[in-house]
């Protein structure tokens, strides 16, 4: 019966190969896009973000670089396409968003842009809060109490501009008269900008700035001058008693801080306000969230739709997907259930990554599962939607997983070094704020992967395992946050027996099994 199967395989492949052959040459070919397909410029703190559908770079300049002369280490294009109005063998400025064409029969317009992150400061005695620190409009707005004289504010310590800038007049360590708004200017890379300092007395000795309520857990901001007994109190609404955050909850940067408050019940009202010495600041009322779990998160629903095998039951709503529609163009489902579970009941999650196809006519196909939906296949390429609606703020993700690895014995353009090597397994999560699900291509001609210091990236967090775990284990992933006051519009949950598998790089024979995935919402 295999003998059968395998001519019948062959006999159809070159059936393909002989109606493909059949076909007239006159019907129009479609048009190849120029694409840049690698971009890498001195002095980057992390990779170029590379959009193939928009056409547009961002590159990740280091505070020391400077952006008006960006030196381009190296770049690649589509074949034969070419640059057709930049020079990258000199400096380009990336001061503004920089427009170049790719010409390949026409020209496709791409542009550049740089993302600068630049530390700036500024601390006076007696001030109260933080700085506001324009960068764009090149103003400082701060408030000192009223207990300084504004005649006699010492500048402690002011930082405007990238490592090395000068300040003329040089305002640290000076006392300065802020009556008036104060002009210094401060020089960069040979280039000289005029900032404004504008400093004004407060009558406000401390201020209950915000809450952000997640699940289990509250971020909970004050301001008030530097110096004094500054922190947090919290209670339970309708309580009589204060509960003051504990030194190791509290997060000080001069006038400002912060409370990371733990353990609090989920669905439940709060009170909260901020304290300087004996003066208090308003109260604030604030709601946690809620304990919410993704469904069939143990892996138990699973139905067979032809070769495909989906993640849910043939009658529910499917939150799950895998690349199953792609592989099974080819072969049969490389994620499917498994009675090898942690618990020996039910069911778990079996990602083998295996070469799909017969010789040269087909592809790696890396083991996955992921929070979404398989939308098309774009010739031996997929099309995927990461992403299901998700509006609260867990801190972790627990799961269970054994993992088999494999030497790498299919690569991809830029990854050939890694023939030999055992496969990687990864697990990654991801809170996004997009107004849809992220859109995966793995296409090189228009590739898009999703990039974890991305804009829409509100958290994230993996684990991967380059290595034999032959027996189940429990894996926790911590969420890193960009900021505590950003609400997700979506949850991408992914997991992969080949972490480069994106790239069709892998161990042929890597087997990730996964099962009892939960989200947390305490530390």
């Amino acid at each position: 019966m295999k003998r059968i199967h395998l001519i019948s395989l062959i006999c159809s492949a070159l059936a393909l190969m002989a109606v493909a052959a059949c076909i007239s040459n006159d019907i129009p070919l479609p048009r190849t896009h120029a694409n840049f397909q690698q971009f890498k410029v001195e002095g980057r703190i992390r990779e170029a973000a590379i959009d193939s559908i928009n056409r547009t770079i961002t590159v990740y300049l280091g505070e020391s670089v400077d952006i008006h002369n960006v030196n381009v280490e190296a770049y690649s294009i589509t074949p034969g396409a070419e640059v057709a109005d930049a020079d990258f063998s000199a400096p380009i400025d990336l001061s503004s968003p920089l427009r170049v064409n790719l010409r390949l029969y026409q020209d496709w317009q791409w542009t550049i842009s740089a993302v600068q992150t630049i530390e700036r400061s500024m601390r006076l005695s007696g001030q109260v809060g933080s700085p506001f620190i324009d960068a764009v409009g090149h103003r400082v707005f701060a408030y000192v109490s009223k207990s300084v004289p504004i005649t006699d504010v010492l500048v402690e310590e002011i930082k405007l501009d990238a490592e090395g800038s000068t300040m003329v007049p040089d305002l640290n360590g000076q006392r300065v008269d802020f009556t008036i708004p104060v002009e210094v200017e401060v020089t960069t890379h040979g280039k000289s900008v005029p900032w404004t300092i504008v400093v004004q007395q407060t009558t406000a000795s401390v201020t209950t700035v915000r809450v952000d309520a997640w699940t289990n857990v509250a971020w909970i901001y004050g301001q008030a001058e530097v110096g004094k007994n500054n922190g947090i109190e919290y209670r339970k609404a309708g309580s009589e008693d204060w509960i003051r955050a504990t030194a190791d909850q509290l997060t000080v940067d001069g006038g400002s801080f912060y409370a990371c408050i733990p353990h609090l019940e989920a669905e439940t009202d709060y009170q909260a306000r901020a304290y300087s010495d004996d003066d208090l600041g308003a109260i604030l009322d604030f709601t946690t969230g809620s304990a919410v779990q993704v469904p069939n998160a143990n892996f138990d629903s699973w139905w067979l739709d032809g070769k495909v095998w989906n993640p849910c039951g043939q009658d529910d709503e499917q939150y799950w997907d895998s690349g199953n529609k792609g592989a099974t163009t080819l072969g049969n489902s490389n994620t499917y259930p498994t009675e090898d579970s942690p618990s020996g009941l039910g069911y778990a999650a079996c990602l083998e990554t295996k070469f799909v196809g017969i010789g040269v006519l087909g592809k790696l196909a890396a083991g996955n599962i992921f929070t979404g939906r398989y939308v098309r296949t774009d010739g031996t390429n997929g099309v995927l939607a990461f992403g299901r609606p998700f509006t609260q703020r867990p801190t972790g993700l627990r799961g269970k997983l054994k993992y088999k690895t494999a030497p790498i014995d299919n690569t991809s353009s830029g990854f050939e070094q890694l023939a030999g090597q055992p496969d990687t397994a990864i697990v990654w999560t991801a809170l996004i704020d997009c107004d849809e699900p992220f859109e995966i291509r793995t296409n090189p001609k228009n590739r898009q992967l999703f990039d974890r210091n991305g804009s829409y990236v509100v958290a994230y967090g993996d684990v991967q395992f380059g290595y034999d775990v032959p027996g189940y284990i429990t894996f926790e992933i911590r969420y890193d946050y960009k900021a505590t006051n950003r609400v997700p519009k979506y949850i991408i949950i992914t997991a992969s027996a080949s972490k480069y598998g994106d790239y069709f790089t892998g161990g042929s024979g890597a087997i990730l099994q996964l099962d009892d995935f939960e989200l947390l919402y305490d530390y």
